[in-house]
């Protein structure tokens, strides 16, 4: 396992992430058994959101951790506050302080390494989510702070009202989801049709120390499939098949390669509860491609250049 201090903080995290979304769906002993492949991995870094199963995924990664014993210091606790049933989006200083006490309590902890803010609120008030964040330091509730699915603007905006860095945006990204990549070679031209609400976000994100969270790193669309064997998408996996032989490893832990091999030194979530496929996607944070093997992997998915 390779780690990356995410953003300006002191936190040293696995640059691989387990997300925890689908937990909700597993006993305890079945997250036990997920918890204990991460960490043999390397894994410190664990994605969770008062979403997830309802909050049902945080109760169950709290009880398989007090079972399985680990130090509270030993990994970094992270989630995310603001969606709320019915589509809504709400980041009034009420309900991030409720929400990040209730979160709390779910997980059996004191204080969250990092607290995001779930996707942009279209009636926010950053004066007063930087209130929230200024009592939910203080009191030692939240130590460092991000956003998700935020666009340069949004973020620019949100940083000048706060007391605090922001540390991660969590951003959709992956070979069939490279956007954020190809809108930059695309900048003062009328041939490419689609992703201009991407351009400038990547390179944003680097100026400003704030590490990419690539989530959905196996899927194509948004939530359409997995691009990884899929008949859809025959050139691909052709080529990730024949990097993985020159590696001795899988199509799979390639495509994580391929995320980890841009200089942004983004952070990859994996949402699989498989403990197999846990270990496979690890097996590509150790895998350093070629310049070439890249943009070969790029232009197999579809990708453009001019």
């Amino acid at each position: 396992m390779k780690y990356e201090y995410i953003g300006k903080s002191n936190i040293k995290a696995s640059r691989l992430s387990l997300g925890l979304m689908r937990l909700a769906t597993k006993t305890v002993d079945e997250a036990k058994e997920i918890l204990k492949t991460a960490f043999s991995v390397g894994i410190n870094f664990f994605d969770h959101a008062d979403i997830y199963g309802k909050g049902e995924s945080e109760i169950i990664f709290a009880k398989a951790m007090k079972e399985l014993n680990v130090d509270r210091s030993t990994y970094y606790l992270q989630s995310k506050v603001g969606i709320m049933p019915g589509i809504q989006y709400n980041f009034s200083k009420e309900h991030i302080l409720k929400t990040v006490d209730e979160i709390l309590e779910r997980l059996n902890t004191t204080y969250l390494d990092s607290l995001l803010l779930h996707r942009p609120d279209m009636l926010w008030e950053p004066e007063e989510i930087n209130e929230a964040f200024k009592i939910l330091h203080k009191n030692g509730k939240v130590r460092n702070f991000g956003v998700s699915n935020m666009h340069q603007n949004q973020v620019s905006y949100l940083k000048s009202r706060l007391d605090f860095d922001l540390i991660a945006n969590q951003l959709q990204f992956s070979i069939m989801h490279a956007d954020m990549a190809t809108t930059g070679v695309f900048v003062n031209t009328n041939l490419y049709d689609s992703g201009y609400h991407s351009i400038g976000i990547l390179d944003y994100m680097r100026e400003h120390n704030i590490t990419i969270q690539a989530w959905s790193p196996f899927q194509f669309g948004r939530y359409e499939g997995v691009f990884v064997d899929n008949p859809k998408f025959p050139l691909l996996n052709e080529k990730l098949e024949e990097i993985a032989k020159k590696y001795n490893t899988t199509k799979t832990a390639i495509s994580v390669a391929w995320i980890n091999r841009h200089p942004a030194k983004m952070q990859t979530i994996i949402g699989t509860m498989t403990p197999s496929r846990i270990v496979e996607c690890a097996k590509g944070i150790e895998i350093d491609l070629t310049r070439e093997e890249w943009y070969e992997i790029y232009f197999a998915s579809g990708n453009k250049i001019l």
